[in-house]
């Protein structure tokens, strides 16, 4: 409990401060070199929408939701929640649900240019995917705790804070051998019944994990030179 008597959810503790643990300076040779290294590793990094059903190791997804679980987020509040789905019938629901959003979509909702820009990578309303691929990585955004004794509590930078670790688990999956694919249906609020989900989360983005299939294709797309995403003052 804090000093003011505000409550605190469930499993959170007030930080406090210690010793910075564990940084490595290298020489700034090294850090290029790897820096270098992280950039060509994820530089090979493709979104697919071909999956290979084979299983994958479920330590290997927990290692990886680990490593989005450090993420940095506003006041320590972590309001990221992963639910992983494998089960096929629960998977398949999800599909369901997933694609008839899709269609309406597509269908009604979809302004021409965003249909346009969408063309060129081949997407519809069928997502096959989410029944092939092992597994389903749900993420849910903690709009706000809940204390003990109920009371609602503030989260900050949610938003932000979820990105950021969905970011860190994109990167942690490729890294360790894994394809993905980020799929956003609109709206999602099924998932918070099918997956049981209280209210106070909402559905951030739904991400397909698994092998890619050996006969995977890909759009063949350039991404932005540095000149174009980045500038210095």
């Amino acid at each position: 409990m804090s000093s003011d008597s505000t409550p605190e959810p469930p499993g959170w503790q007030r930080p406090g401060f210690v010793p910075l643990p564990d940084y490595r300076e290298y020489p700034p040779d090294e850090m290029l070199s790897r820096a270098r290294a992280f950039h060509a590793e994820l530089s090979r990094r493709r979104t697919v929408r071909d999956f290979d059903p084979r299983g994958v190791p479920r330590e290997i997804i927990e290692q990886c939701l680990l490593t989005a679980g450090t993420a940095p987020s506003g006041a320590h509040r972590q309001p990221w929640r992963f639910v992983v789905v494998s089960d096929s019938d629960i998977k398949r629901q999800i599909r369901e649900a997933a694609e008839a959003e899709e269609r309406e979509f597509y269908a009604e909702r979809a302004p021409k240019e965003w249909l346009e820009a969408l063309a060129p990578l081949g997407t519809d309303a069928d997502k096959p995917f989410l029944e092939t691929a092992p597994y389903l990585i749900a993420i849910f955004a903690e709009r706000y705790g809940v204390a003990g004794d109920g009371k609602h509590l503030q989260n900050y930078y949610v938003t932000e804070s979820v990105g950021i670790a969905t970011g860190m688990l994109i990167a942690a999956l490729h890294h360790a051998g894994l394809a993905t694919l980020t799929h956003t249906p609109s709206p999602m609020g099924f998932l918070n019944e099918l997956l049981g989900r209280p209210k106070n989360e909402r559905p951030f983005l739904l991400l397909v994990v698994g092998y890619p299939a050996a006969d995977a294709r890909v759009p063949d797309l350039q991404r932005k030179p540095l000149d174009d995403i980045a500038a210095f003052r």
